[in-house]
């Protein structure tokens, strides 16, 4: 084992007192040099995703000691980039494990710093953070979450002034402020009864969550027309945060036929029926669908632990029950979205559509039938938050309409600046209740969409790759991909896309997208919040059957690259 590591464990041993599971879990480490090292071979990464990480003892886990380290920067950024009274940050948290106490870390550091504490009295989904940020006017937010991993990790996403995920400059400022603090002797920290006692930390007043309901409903495309409501609704919230708003919103507008997955309805961060807790795993839908069936539900929606992504199942034309993938439901919520503002006249005079470079190609093809321009961004729902900063400063806010992300994330307005899993239940009951009056299925209305605009299969594969070796083969295979491919499943590649040289005005990043011919697309990168590396796969092709041949055999040769 390497000296510094042995260095840290032993310093650790001397000084983590405060957190019982920290000092056992430390004291079981000494009888194996592995877990040491795994612990403690690096400091958690801080990025533009925040901090994410195994719960547990050590440097490069989740704990009481790093949350309170990242909280000591993110106060240093703030006291620097702030004058004294803009210094507020808002706090929520969801319902994994140690969530709360981690939210009350962050805010006793804050306060110890003199910046005011705003944070939710339970916990709250990660739109309603970004909505508090931009509501109360706080200089920066922080979420306690790791969205939708297994219930071993907890994260931590910080938000910046508009109420949108910190992007790559502003990650790299409060890094600098992170790594230069000791992680013992560096950190301020007041009581958390003390903040409240003083005033330093509070309560985010009741009517911030009533305006975030009352914004989520105001992104209706109904107009004046009345439409059948009774639609039988099967929803899960995972064990996570949903519960509340999501029920509250569609039972304010009208959607009464509502049930509750019980065994998924009350926040708990063990997850004990869905290990991995995301509504893009068959797995952790399966009880949802169980619940559909036997409830004769015309649609199931789940949505994932910060419910900010959600996941729905229709019935196809025999009766059975499917699941629609990101990108079907997003290509789906855009169409109706663009045709319902086309027939109200309330489309702006220069409508924008955002989406992420590996979301399907179709939504742009939808978006330019109805004159709306499509700007294209890098993974994760932040840089199209970001886009909604850009317009806003034109004055060109409302010019927003829509931003989606393959991973089941979409957002419909500009009151918040990540993807909303309550404005995306909203809108997909209000659209399935608008075609159900029409005589239409949401099976038959994409079937009809791909008849229009071509048959495009878009597909994910993800390839894990646990620890300090891990790490080292994700970047060995990336150098692999940057080799000088030719070809990826028998067809030809005609450009490759190499973002680490920051293409399109776009920042750098690790990302490949190979262009193939026929309109076939390969994009490889790794995961900025889990050790994976994801191959995302876009085929157009006559009908499903051919696209899933092509499909089939770019996947069997991409395999290749990941066994290493």
């Amino acid at each position: 084992m390497e000296n510094h590591i042995l260095e840290q464990y032993q310093l650790w041993t001397e000084h983590a007192l405060a957190d019982v599971d920290v000092i056992n879990e430390l004291k079981e480490m000494t009888r194996d040099e592995t877990k040491i090292e795994e612990a403690f071979y690096r400091n958690l990464a801080f990025g533009t995703g925040g901090l994410r990480g195994i719960i547990g003892a050590g440097t490069n886990r989740m704990n009481i000691y790093t949350v309170a380290k990242a909280s000591q920067g993110l106060a240093d950024y703030v006291v620097k980039k702030f004058p004294k009274e803009q210094r507020s940050i808002a706090v929520s948290y969801d319902s994994r494990i140690k969530s709360e106490l981690f939210a009350r870390v962050a805010s006793e550091v804050f306060a110890a710093n003199g910046i005011k504490v705003h944070i939710y009295s339970q916990l709250m989904p990660t739109p309603c953070l970004s909505f508090a940020v931009r509501n109360l006017r706080c200089a920066a937010g922080i979420m306690v979450t790791a969205s939708h991993n297994p219930s071993k990790y907890n994260g931590y996403k910080v938000y910046n002034a508009d109420g949108c995920q910190i992007t790559t400059e502003a990650a790299a400022e409060i890094l600098t402020e992170i790594e230069k603090l000791d992680i013992f002797a560096d950190i301020k920290k007041q009581a958390f009864s003390k903040g409240l006692e003083t005033g330093m930390i509070q309560y985010i007043p009741e009517q911030v969550y009533t305006d975030f309901v009352e914004a989520v409903k105001n992104q209706s495309v109904l107009g004046e027309e009345k439409i059948d409501k009774n639609v039988a609704i099967v929803y899960s919230p995972l064990n996570g945060t949903g519960l509340l708003p999501v029920l509250r919103t569609l039972k304010e507008s009208g959607y009464q036929n509502i049930t509750v997955v019980k065994e998924q309805e009350q926040p708990d961060g063990t997850f004990p029926t869905c290990p991995y807790p995301n509504p893009e795993i068959h797995e952790a839908m399966e009880l949802g669908m169980k619940y559909a069936r036997e409830h004769h539900a015309d649609l199931l929606l789940a949505t994932d632990p910060d419910c900010d992504r959600v996941g729905i199942a229709v019935k196809d034309l025999s009766g059975e029950y499917i699941l629609l993938s990101g990108n079907e439901t997003g290509i789906l919520l855009l169409d109706y979205i663009c045709s319902r503002r086309q027939t109200l006249k309330t489309m702006p005079q220069a409508p924008v559509l955002v989406k992420t470079i590996v979301t399907t190609d179709m939504g742009e093809r939808i978006a330019a039938h109805y004159g709306v321009r499509t700007v294209n961004v890098l993974t994760g729902f932040k840089f199209i938050g970001e886009q909604i900063g850009f317009l806003e400063k034109e004055g060109k806010e409302d010019s927003y309409i829509f931003g989606f992300e393959e991973s089941y994330g979409y957002l419909s307005g500009a009151y918040v600046r990540d993807k909303d899993a309550v404005n995306g239940a909203f809108l997909i009951c209000e659209m399935f209740a608008w075609y159900a009056s029409l005589g239409i299925s949401l099976t038959e209305k994409l079937n009809e969409l791909y008849r229009e605009y071509g048959f495009c299969l878009n597909t994910l594969h993800s390839y894990e790759f646990e620890g300090a070796q891990g790490f080292l083969n994700m970047q060995e295979i990336m150098r692999k991909f940057r080799s000088g491919l030719k070809s990826l499943g028998g067809k030809k590649i005609y450009t490759c896309l190499d973002y680490a040289e920051g293409l399109d005005g776009l920042p750098k990043s690790d990302v490949l997208k190979f262009l193939l011919e026929k309109n076939c697309s390969v994009v490889i990168r790794p995961s900025g919040t889990e050790p994976k590396l994801k191959a995302y796969i876009s085929v157009s092709a006559e009908d499903r059957q051919q696209a899933m041949l092509i499909e089939n055999k770019i996947a069997d040769e991409l395999e290749k690259f990941f066994v290493l």
